[in-house]
C-alpha cells in the first residue's frame, strides 16, 4: 500500500493510507542501512510503501520526493535532519518581542529553504503587543524582507478577527511552519481549524523564551487540499551541506552581484579586492543585518544569532 507520512516520533510513523484510513508503522530494520546521511531517512510529508502484519504497518520503500528541507542534527554530528519532504512553500512564524526573533536566525532559514528552491513566507506574530516604535521597527523589517522578493506581512494570531490573509497563503499548498517555541505556531494553527487542539505554552518570565509545546513533527489538514507541517520550536539553525562560496547565491540581493566581483565565485566577499558585494553595502545597496548574517554563515560563527 502506499501512503503519506502524517507523524513522526523518531522509530514509529503515523500513515494515512490510499483507503485515507491511519496507521501505525515502524520501518523495516535495513531500510536504515542503506546510504541515508540523514538522522531521520523517513520524514514528515514522504510517500512511502508498506505492507500490514497483524495490524501493524511496515514502511520497507521511500518513493521519490519532489523536495526536501535539511536542517544539521543536533544530536549526531555530521548528520542532518529531515524537517519534511513534499512541500510547496516554507512558513517562518517570527516575533518583534516575547521572545524576539533574531533576523539572523530569520535569514539563515531563508537561505537554507532558497537552497531547496522552495519559496518562504515570513509571518511576525504578537504585532498587538508591539509599542509604536516597534510597530515602526517591525514595519521596517517587512520592508527589508519584500524588496527581497520575500512575502512577509504581520498579524495577531490571537487577536485578529479575520485570518483571511493567512488563510490565503497556505491556500491548496503543502506548507511547513518553523520558528523559535512562544512564537504563537499552536495559536496560529489553532485560529486557523479548532480541529487541531494544538497545545500552547507561556513565555517564561525569566528568559523571555517559549516553551516547548510541539514535540514531534506532524502534518495537519486544514480542508481537503491544504496541509500544514508543524514542527517543534527550533532554537538554532544550522545550515547544511554548504560551501562557503555558495552561500551567497542564496541571498537574492547578492547573486547577481558576486558574477562582477573580480574573482568571481571563488569570492567570499570578505576583504578581497574589486569585490561587488562589498561596494554594494558600502554604498547601503545592501542591509547591514543581511550582511552581517552572511558573515556569520560563511565564518562558522553561532548558529542561534
Amino acid at each position: 500500500m502506499i501512503g503519506r507520512v502524517l507523524k513522526s516520533t523518531g522509530s514509529w510513523y503515523e500513515v494515512a493510507g490510499e483507503d485515507q484510513k491511519k496507521y501505525a508503522c515502524r520501518v523495516r530494520g535495513k531500510l536504515r542501512l542503506e546510504e541515508y546521511k540523514e538522522s531521520n531517512p523517513i520524514a514528515v510529508g514522504d510517500r512511502v510503501e508498506f505492507d500490514l502484519e497483524d495490524k501493524e504497518g511496515i514502511i520497507f520503500k521511500i518513493l521519490p520526493r519532489d523536495n526536501h528541507m535539511l536542517r544539521q542534527s543536533v544530536k549526531r554530528a555530521g548528520h542532518s535532519s529531515v524537517l519534511a519532504a513534499n512541500i510547496d512553500q516554507m512558513l517562518i512564524v517570527a516575533t518583534v518581542k516575547q521572545p524576539r526573533t533574531s533576523l539572523g536566525f530569520i535569514d539563515r532559514v531563508l537561505v537554507s529553504a532558497e537552497s531547496f528552491r522552495i519559496p518562504q513566507i515570513i509571518l511576525f506574530n504578537k504585532k498587538d503587543l508591539l509599542s509604536v516604535e516597534e510597530i515602526e521597527e517591525q514595519e521596517s523589517i517587512i520592508d527589508l524582507y519584500q524588496s527581497l522578493g520575500v512575502n512577509a506581512l504581520a498579524i495577531s494570531a490571537q487577536h485578529d478577527e479575520s485570518l483571511v490573509l493567512v488563510e490565503n497563503i497556505l491556500a491548496n499548498k503543502v506548507t511547513l511552519i518553523a520558528g523559535h517555541s512562544g512564537v504563537g505556531k499552536s495559536t496560529l494553527l489553532n485560529r486557523l481549524s479548532p480541529d487541531f487542539k494544538q497545545s500552547t505554552g507561556a513565555i517564561s518570565g525569566y528568559s523571555e523564551k517559549g516553551t516547548h509545546t510541539t514535540t514531534f513533527a506532524e502534518m495537519l489538514q486544514v480542508n481537503p487540499t491544504t496541509f500544514i507541517i508543524d514542527t517543534p520550536g527550533i532554537k538554532e539553525w544550522g545550515l547544511v551541506n554548504m560551501d562557503q562560496q555558495e552561500i551567497s547565491d542564496y541571498f537574492p540581493e547578492m547573486r547577481e552581484l558576486r558574477l562582477d566581483c573580480k574573482f568571481g565565485a571563488r569570492c567570499l566577499h570578505i576583504n578581497e579586492p574589486k569585490c561587488a558585494v562589498k561596494d554594494a553595502f558600502e554604498q547601503n545597496l545592501i542591509a547591514p543585518s543581511r550582511y552581517d548574517s552572511y558573515l556569520s554563515m560563511v565564518l562558522g560563527e553561532d548558529n542561534r544569532k
